[in-house]
């Protein structure tokens, strides 16, 4: 407060907080770098292949006049750009979501005013007041806190509200989940009321801290991205090296002239460069996003679609991500037995399968509770503390209504819950509980609900008599229940009784001793325990009396239940060589006992924030090898976990819900956020939504991804044998005394025609029996590995060799009896043009599988590819037949046997690679054997 120069009673002057606003600035998040349109519109002509394309469109127009030829390769260039323009224009939007959490007017003291004003008006040194239902505008340290409750798992991770408090902390670099005198922007109170004064606003704030990670943290580039760049220098070069050398080819062999050689210069740079290549994997991995959205993952983001099929790692908030983020009772400790209390449907637990100590105990800790219990016909709903609606709930599942409790037994008294007692006592009447059997309640809004059963309230009027009894009371003068429910140790100081076998027995120091050994068990295994004690009393106690002499009854743990499907999805994750790693704000044991459920690796070892913040980089990127469960860690200790994932080489998806989950969802190279539960700013820093927020979905989305990285290199590997063979027809023309053999507009009609359809219906290729059999695809490992290398060249070479011999017999530069070597003028040109589209279809159908032959998977299992292949023949025969376009491609007719030889020579390029197949087949069976 003096740190501040603020007065707790008085809050700050009008005057010095205007001049503090002026100052530190409003309480909002700031947008610190966010490209301009234009600027990202720009940035799409940057590539070295669209630059080369360019610049081959520039000669083309300019100095050669060919205008046609330049008009088709900006075109192209065009729809690319626009293409990579629409993408990142959308990706960047999740400063907006975090500034949409500021509540919009608050409450504050100044001047010893109660004023409402914009919370981005709100200052260091202001006095604020928060009740239940308030949206936190600031970073507070609390002051006066009265039954104080907060849910803060939007930022810590931590499923259940904090208790929150004014007392000092002794020890320093707390986690954020354990400063119970803190309270923090973003964060909402669920419980009672507070004063707090502000420390800290906007950018300053810890909410505004994860925004500045958001800004400042760098996409990282999907595997397929970097080997795509990669890729294209390469091509770049070769283009370039190849232009230089066809160049002196054609000056010294045949005297070419400076027109004829620019315009075999544009040509090569044409065939070298893939250009439908960006356009074809943006198209196939939009309609894998499409496949995904169906399967319940929506896209952001197009390349996070590759990614999934290379993630070696998956880490994984718990709350809401692994866990249902909601609290829900699992076990009923009697003192004497333990009872395993289901959580699977409404009629769990029910009522008449719990005996009479059991309905005592869950009785009393619905009726000691605030939560609003609203019943459906199949579902339950609670409004209030979370723990609470688990016990409300817990009730009314075992037919314990809270409501028809509450009717036959009202409260008339009560002490809330504080920080220092750690209990809660309610007192409720007697008087009219003997006729509640009789009694019925029903809701016109909510439906009927369930009157209480008689052998209920028979079996609890003996209860409630036996514990008159006991205090020393005729039970016919015991007028009230005093029900108290609280931390276990708080509860035995103020108990001397325990509930065993329908009697109050002593409470002795074995008894304590069981109870606490029972409660520490439990606590190890990562529940949260609250302990129940009851006794009748009459109307003359005091406040100060009731909770005295209490009958212990028995222990109620709690958890945070793993989501149904979410250990079966992380042991198929596991299959496929996929690692999962949790990363939680919640407190270690409850973390352990989580990973111990999934099966998830070394559970034993779990690192803590603390541990986290004393560790070197170097020392963290050894440690991640070996740990996979971490806790009580704050937004930077993802980051530096998924970064020390990254420096080991591995492919990291993140996933998660809350909004500290959404630094370390942007630089991962995945980032997964949760539909329902998640807040809308891990939606916007994330690259995919699970819309059922079901972690299996992920698992469908792996299998989806390594598919479409699959169909990605089917078609990368056709389209470069395709202009591989382009390149080889145009670089050995010359040396057989061929002219130009393919002018650039042909070019762009083959890589446009070939490189469109066909290349898209392998997008859609089903996947393979083993995709989900086999470990990621190393994220070292080349787009182009040696085998593929070979593979192209020799396709390429087949495609080009054939494609010269038909022209070349044409021209009269090779005999051929079955060919005329007089044809007129262009025809060869165009038999070996229409040559090489036709291999270039018969090589897509061979391309669908590399194991596989194409009558194992069938001609019918990928009908796209039937259409695509037709269609493109289709629209070959028209650029040869139609008037219209034959001065446009410089075509002839052909006659029908001119046509057949073209074919027939595709077929031979089908023949070679199905018979390439056979022989891997039977290399890899020799292997095996």
């Amino acid at each position: 407060m003096r740190r501040l120069d603020t007065d707790g009673k008085r809050g700050l002057a009008d005057r010095i907080a205007g001049q503090r606003l002026i100052e530190r600035g409003a309480n909002e998040l700031v947008d610190q770098g966010s490209k301009s349109p234009l600027r990202i519109l720009a940035e799409q002509f940057t590539s070295l292949m669209v630059l080369l394309l360019i610049a081959a469109a520039a000669v083309s127009g300019l100095l050669l006049r060919e205008w046609e030829d330049a008009l088709v390769i900006l075109v192209i260039v065009i729809l690319n750009a626009l293409l990579g323009f629409w993408q990142e224009f959308r990706a960047e939007k999740a400063l907006a979501a975090l500034k949409s959490l500021a509540a919009p007017r608050i409450r504050v003291l100044r001047d010893a005013r109660v004023l409402e004003i914009p919370a981005r008006e709100l200052v260091p040194g202001d006095i604020l007041l928060v009740e239940a239902g308030n949206l936190v505008p600031a970073d507070c340290r609390i002051i006066e806190a009265a039954n104080l409750k907060v849910q803060e798992a939007a930022l810590t991770g931590e499923a259940e509200a904090v208790d929150k408090d004014s007392a000092v902390l002794g020890e320093e670099d707390l986690a954020l989940g354990d400063r119970r005198n803190m309270l923090y922007m973003g964060t909402v109170v669920t419980y009672g009321r507070g004063k707090a004064v502000v420390t800290a606003t906007g950018m300053a704030s810890e909410l505004g801290k994860i925004a500045t990670l958001i800004q400042e943290t760098v996409p990282e580039k999907t595997v397929l991205q970097k080997k795509l760049a990669a890729l294209s220098i390469v091509l770049v070069f070769c283009a370039l090296g190849l232009i230089a050398l066809v160049a002196v080819e054609g000056w010294l062999l045949q005297g070419q002239s400076l027109k004829e050689l620019f315009i075999t210069a544009v040509s090569m740079a044409v065939a070298a460069i893939p250009e439908g290549l960006p356009a074809v994997v943006t198209i196939a991995l939009a309609l894998g996003a499409q496949r995904m959205l169906r399967r319940r993952a929506l896209i952001r983001k197009l390349p996070a679609v590759e990614t999934l099929g290379s993630v070696t790692v998956i880490c994984s908030d718990k709350t809401g991500t692994l866990t249902q983020n909601r609290m829900s009772v699992t076990i009923l400790d009697l003192l004497d037995e333990q009872v395993e209390f289901s959580t699977d449907s409404r009629s769990a637990g029910a009522e008449s399968d719990l005996n009479p100590a059991a309905k005592l105990l869950l009785t009393s800790a619905a009726l000691c509770s605030d939560a609003v219990l609203k019943e459906y016909s199949t579902t339950f709903e609670t409004l209030g503390d979370p723990t609470e609606g688990a016990l409300v709930t817990a009730a009314a599942r075992a037919g314990l209504s809270k409501p028809d409790l509450e009717g036959a037994l009202p409260r008339i008294g009560e002490l809330p819950f504080d920080s220092e007692r750690k209990r809660m006592t309610t007192v409720h009447s007697l008087a009219d509980w003997a006729s509640a059997g009789e009694s019925s309640a029903v809701s016109a809004e909510d439906g009927p609900r369930s009157t209480i059963p008689k052998q209920l309230v028979a079996q609890l009027l003996e209860i409630f008599s036996a514990l008159s009894r006991a205090g020393g009371i005729d039970p016919e003068n015991a007028a009230v229940a005093v029900l108290t429910k609280g931390a276990v140790d708080s509860l035995l100081e103020v108990c001397s009784s325990v509930w065993r076998n329908g009697i109050a027995e002593s409470l002795t120091e074995t008894w304590e001793r069981r109870i606490q050994g029972a409660n520490e068990s439990m606590a190890a295994r990562g529940v949260r325990v609250l302990g129940v004690a009851v006794k009748s009393a009459d109307k003359g106690q005091t406040q100060d009396q009731w909770e005295r002499d209490l009958v212990f009854v028995g222990m109620i743990g709690m958890l945070d239940p793993l989501r149904t499907e979410v250990k079966q999805a992380v042991e198929t994750c596991r299959r496929a060589g996929i690692r999962p790693v949790m990363i939680t704000g919640d407190h270690p044991l409850i973390a352990r006992n989580i990973a111990t459920q999934l099966g998830l690796h070394n559970t034993e070892r779990v690192l803590t924030g603390r541990d986290l913040g004393g560790m070197e980089r170097t020392e963290l990127a050894e440690e991640v090898e070996r740990t996979s469960v971490y806790a009580r860690v704050a937004p930077e200790h993802k980051l530096k976990i998924v970064d020390a994932f990254q420096e080991r080489g591995h492919i990291v998806a993140m996933t998660g819900d809350g909004i500290n989950d959404a630094p370390a969802l942007k630089s991962a190279d995945i980032g997964v956020a949760m539909g329902i539960t998640g807040t809308d700013v891990t939606k916007e820093a994330a690259a995919m939504v699970l819309q059922d927020d079901n972690f299996a979905t992920i698992v469908a989305a792996v299998e989806e991804g390594r598919i479409i990285f699959d169909n990605i290199l089917r078609f990368v590997r056709y389209i470069l044998a395709s202009n591989w063979a382009e390149i080889l027809v145009m670089l050995l023309a010359p040396l057989f005394g061929l002219p130009i053999p393919l002018f650039p507009v042909q070019i762009l009609w083959m890589n446009l025609v070939t490189d469109g359809l066909p290349a898209l219906a392998l997008g859609v290729e089903p996947g393979e029996k083993d995709v989900m059999g086999r470990p990621p695809r190393e994220p070292a490992r080349p787009i182009l590995s040696r085998n593929t290398g070979v593979h192209i060249l020799w396709v390429g070479l087949l495609m080009a060799a054939l494609a010269l011999w038909v022209g070349g017999s044409q021209y009269g530069v090779f005999a051929s009896r079955i060919l005329n070597t007089t044809a007129a003028a262009g025809t060869w040109r165009t038999v070996l043009f229409t040559t090489l589209v036709f291999s270039q279809l018969t090589l897509a159908l061979a391309e669908r599988s590399r194991r596989s032959s194409l009558l194992q998977i069938g001609l019918l299992s990928n009908r796209y590819m039937l259409i695509a292949v037709a269609l493109t023949f289709c629209l070959q025969l028209a650029v040869i037949y139609l008037p219209v376009v034959q001065d446009f491609f410089a075509t002839v007719p052909l006659s029908a046997i001119q046509i057949g030889v073209c074919v027939g020579l595709s077929l031979i390029v089908l023949m070679a690679v199905e018979a390439e197949k056979l022989v891997l087949r039977i290399i890899r069976k020799s292997a095996r054997s």
